[in-house]
């Protein structure tokens, strides 16, 4: 199973809900680092660890794989081999 496979198939309930929050992790830090405004620097550091945590946490969540889909497509590959 190849990585653009692993992000088509179906994602567990659980890691959606992890991928939605990493996307907001990364929306709200990425507002933060962008403000118009003069904010401290240990802030604009927080949150660019904070976009880089959401990040990596969004794409680990997407291409978790459901492991009962993971059999049926490995099944299949195994027939459309043969």
């Amino acid at each position: 199973m190849n990585i653009t496979e692993r992000a088509k198939a179906k994602t567990p309930k659980f890691f959606r809900v992890l991928r939605t929050i990493g996307l907001s992790l990364l929306a709200v830090s990425g507002s933060i680092i962008a403000a118009p405004i003069a904010l401290p620097a240990s802030i604009v550091t927080i949150a660019g660890y904070v976009a880089v945590a959401g990040g990596v946490l969004s794409a680990v969540s997407q291409v978790t794989v459901d492991d009962e889909v993971k059999e049926k497509l490995k099944t299949e590959g195994e027939i459309n081999s043969e």
